[in-house]
Formats: C-alpha cells, sequence, structure tokens
C-alpha cells in the first residue's frame, strides 16, 4: 500500500487546523451544516449529472485503488518475465501454463494463458493493446469524473455564498447580526474551495499517476511476453525491459557511481 494520499490529506488538513488555531478562529464557525450540504451534495450531484451512471460506478470502485496506490511498481514484474523466459526456454511455451498461479497480476496471467496455448504473435499483440487500451480509458474515464468535481466546487460554494448574503440583505434591519451572517455567508466559497484542493483535485491526480504507472507495467508485460514468444534470451530480455523502464537511469547512475568510486 502507498500511504501518500493519506498523508498528504492529513498534512493539507492538520495546516489549516493549525493555522485556525493559531489565529484563534472558531472550529464552529467553519464547519457549519448547511454550507457543508450544499458544497458537497451539489458537486457530487452535478458531477453525476455530467457524466453516466457507468462513469460514476467506475468512479467509485476506483477510490479502493486510488488510497492503495499502485499494485506493483513496473520494474517489479520484469524479474517475473526474465523468469518466464528461461522457462519458456528450457521447456517450451506450454510449460508456462505452471506459472498462471503465481502470476503477479492478472493481465500477466492472460498472457501466459495465451502463450501457453499457442495463441499468434500478432493476435497475441492486439489482444493485450486491448486490454491496455481499455485499462487506460477506465482510468481516464475516473479520472475525469473526479476533475469534474474539483472545478464545480468552487462555483457551487459561491452559489452557496450568494444564497446567503441573500439572505443576509434580508436582514438589514437587525445590524447586531450582520457580522455573524456575512461570515458565516462565505463558508460556502471556503467549502468549495476546500473540497476542490483538498479533495476532488487530489484524488483525480493520484489516479492519473497510478494509470500512467500501471500502464507502464502493462507495456513491460506485453513486450516481455511477445518476446518470450519469440524465443528472445532471458538476459537480452531482461536488458531491453529494464531499458523501457525506469530501472535504465537508476542503473546508469549506480554505474557511473562504481565507476567514480573505482577510479
Amino acid at each position: 500500500m502507498d500511504p501518500a494520499f493519506l498523508i498528504g490529506v492529513v498534512l493539507a488538513f492538520g495546516a489549516l487546523v493549525a493555522m485556525i488555531t493559531m489565529e484563534g478562529a472558531s472550529f464552529q464557525a467553519l464547519f457549519i451544516p448547511a454550507p457543508m450540504i450544499l458544497v458537497i451534495g451539489s458537486t457530487i450531484g452535478v458531477g453525476i449529472a455530467s457524466h453516466t451512471l457507468r462513469d460514476t460506478k467506475l468512479a467509485v470502485q476506483s477510490l479502493g485503488r486510488m488510497v492503495r496506490g499502485p499494485r506493483m511498481t513496473p520494474e517489479a514484474v520484469i524479474p517475473f518475465l526474465v523468469g518466464y523466459a528461461e522457462k519458456a526456454r528450457g521447456e517450451g511455451l506450454l510449460s508456462l501454463e505452471q506459472e498462471l498461479d503465481g502470476a503477479p497480476d492478472d493481465f500477466t496471467r492472460q498472457a501466459l494463458q495465451a502463450l501457453a496455448d499457442g495463441t499468434d504473435a500478432e493476435d497475441l499483440r492486439t489482444v493485450m493493446d486491448d486490454e491496455i487500451e481499455a485499462a487506460s480509458s477506465r482510468n481516464r474515464v475516473a479520472a475525469k469524473f473526479f476533475a469534474s468535481l474539483g472545478g464545480y466546487a468552487p462555483t457551487i460554494g459561491i452559489v452557496g455564498t450568494v444564497v446567503s448574503l441573500t439572505h443576509v440583505l434580508e436582514k438589514l434591519d437587525e445590524p447586531d447580526h450582520l457580522g455573524p451572517m456575512i461570515a458565516a455567508a462565505f463558508v460556502a466559497t471556503l467549502w468549495g474551495l476546500l473540497s476542490a484542493n483538498f479533495i476532488w483535485n487530489p484524488i483525480a491526480g493520484r489516479l492519473n499517476r497510478i494509470g500512467a504507472v500501471e500502464l507502464e507495467r502493462m507495456t513491460l508485460v506485453a513486450e516481455g511476453m511477445l518476446a518470450i514468444q519469440a524465443g528472445s534470451a532471458p538476459h537480452l530480455l531482461q536488458e531491453r525491459l529494464e531499458a523501457l523502464s525506469t530501472v535504465r537511469p537508476k542503473a546508469k547512475k549506480a554505474k557511473a557511481s562504481a565507476s567514480e568510486d573505482a577510479a
């Protein structure tokens, strides 16, 4: 599990609480139910209205993955692929069927089964590319849903403030109450900006990043499986996959450092 999202949100809200405390403001004045219900409820409502129910379902389902983070890093799958190459080279592609239960994810498992079944290289690439595109599309839909919430929230907060100020203007004959009422009116704007920048936009950004990591991992698996089918040597496969992943820059940096130490 990658705790970056939880750490970031806690730090953000912690800084907000620290500011309120240091300035001696009242928490009760900021946590007013009416504007919070308007902003959060209406934001989610217009978000659903601007998408399909299927999009909303995908977005809700993506929340667990968003909190957990990427299932595994792209470079973590390389040892699996190299091991498959060694097994296929020594025992044949059919032997890869024995590796299905130990596959790191469903995509890899599906590709292994296709190799063991003797699927044609062109058909295998088509199937894997379609699966990659489908996964990428699902992630884009979920990220776009939360990004749209981040766009709607500030405007809805302004709507709430306008409604509250309209109520304030009706009470001009009560000057003693105008100050607190005006302050409360701006709470809706506060929660519009707060929810957009502390919740919705971070979720959208994290989903985009997780999608990019998973896309890179799936691409490595696809290239690795096609190379295994073509009979690529394990060490050549490893070098190629490292060149396609983020491991290569790290490896080069480590080698350069070792050379400097030796010198």
